[in-house]
C-alpha cells in the first residue's frame, strides 16, 4: 500500500508540518489550502480545489480548524463526499467533535469509502520531526491500509475503537493538556512573585507529584523567554476545552475541573493573546497579577482588563 496517492486538505499550522514530513520522505502530495503559499511551503503539488484532491487521491488527509469546517469540506458543493470512489480512505486529523465524526463516517461508508478519525498529539515540534502520537477511530482494517502513510509523520499510532473514538480520546487528552498548562502557568507566576528561583522550582515539580507535560517540556523554555512557536493558539485551546465540556455534558459527566482552563484561556483571549500560542496564558495570568513576567526581558507591559460600564 505504499503506492497510495496522497491528498492533503488544510496545510496550515499542523497540516503543513505533517505534509512536509510526507514530501520529505520522497512521497508526492496533492495539496489544497485557502492560503496557496502553504502548499508550496510543504513541498506539495497544488490542487485546483477540494474536488481535485478527492478525484486524484487514494487517501485524503484533512487538517482543519474545527468540525464545522470539516463538514463544509466534506459535504459542501463539489466537496469530498460527492467525489469519493469506492475503496478510498479519508482521514480526519482535525480536533473534531465525536458526534460530527460519526455522522461523516456513516456518510462516507454509505458511499463505499472509509473514514478514520485520527486525533493528534505532540504539538508543532513533534509534527516537524514526524513524531506525533495518533489516536485513531474507525475500522481497524482501514487503519492497517492507511498506516504506511500515517507513519510518515507519527511515532506512535493507537487504535482506540469505532468511529468517533479517536476524536473522543483527543478531547480527553486535550482537556488534561489545557488544565495542566493553565495550572502550571498560575503556579509559576506565584513562584515568581514569591521570589523563588524558577529553575529550582521547576526541578522540584519535575521530580515530584506536580510533574506534567507542561512542566517538563514547556516551562523550562518559557522561563528563558522562549514561548515556543507553532502550537495551538489561545483561541483554539479554548475551543478544545469547550468541546470537552460539551462532550462531558453529553456523557452525563460533571466537570468541576473545567472552570480553571475556561477562566485562564478566557482571560488570555480577553487580554489580546487570542491568536498567540497558548503558552502565553502565563503572561495573561501575569498581567492580571500585577504585570508579572517569568523572563523579565520578555515583558511587554501590563495589559488592562476591559472596563466595566461603571468604570466607563
Amino acid at each position: 500500500m505504499t503506492g497510495l496517492r496522497i491528498g492533503f486538505i488544510g496545510l496550515g499550522n499542523m497540516g503543513g508540518r505533517m505534509a512536509t514530513c510526507i514530501t520529505r520522505a520522497g512521497r508526492e502530495v496533492l495539496g489544497f489550502d485557502t492560503v496557496p503559499a502553504n502548499i508550496s511551503a510543504a513541498g506539495a503539488t497544488p490542487a485546483a480545489n477540494v474536488a481535485d484532491v478527492a478525484n486524484s487521491s487514494d487517501i485524503v488527509l484533512l487538517s482543519l480548524p474545527r468540525s464545522s469546517v470539516v463538514e463544509d469540506v466534506m459535504l459542501g458543493e463539489s466537496g469530498v463526499l460527492e467525489n469519493l470512489r469506492h475503496g478510498q480512505i479519508v482521514v480526519d486529523l482535525s480536533t473534531s467533535t465525536p458526534a460530527s465524526t460519526r455522522m461523516l463516517g456513516g456518510k462516507v461508508s454509505a458511499a463505499g469509502a472509509s473514514y478514520l478519525d485520527a486525533g493528534i498529539s505532540g504539538g508543532a515540534a513533534a509534527a516537524e520531526k514526524g513524531q506525533l502520537v495518533l489516536m485513531v477511530g474507525g475500522e481497524e482494517t482501514t487503519l492497517a491500509r492507511a498506516r504506511p502513510v500515517l507513519e510518515l509523520f507519527s511515532s506512535k499510532i493507537f487504535y482506540t475503537g469505532e468511529s468517533g473514538a479517536g476524536h473522543t480520546t483527543k478531547l480527553l487528552n486535550n482537556f488534561l493538556n489545557a488544565t495542566t498548562l493553565s495550572a502550571t502557568a498560575e503556579v509559576m507566576v506565584a513562584g515568581k512573585k514569591a521570589g523563588l528561583n524558577l529553575d529550582v522550582l521547576l526541578d522540584v515539580i519535575n521530580n515530584s507529584s506536580g510533574v506534567s507535560f507542561a512542566s517538563l517540556n514547556r516551562f523550562p523554555k518559557i522561563i528563558k523567554g522562549d514561548y515556543l512557536k507553532g502550537g495551538l493558539t489561545n483561541t483554539l485551546m479554548m475551543k478544545d476545552v469547550l468541546a470537552y465540556v460539551e462532550l462531558a455534558a453529553e456523557l452525563g459527566v460533571v466537570s468541576p475541573n473545567s472552570a480553571g482552563p475556561l477562566a485562564s484561556f478566557g482571560l488570555a483571549n480577553a487580554l489580546g493573546y487570542s491568536e498567540q500560542i497558548s503558552n502565553r496564558v502565563v503572561d495573561a495570568i501575569g498581567d492580571a497579577s500585577g504585570g508579572v513576567r517569568l523572563f523579565e526581558q520578555a515583558s511587554v507591559g501590563l495589559k488592562k482588563l476591559p472596563e466595566t460600564k461603571e468604570q466607563q
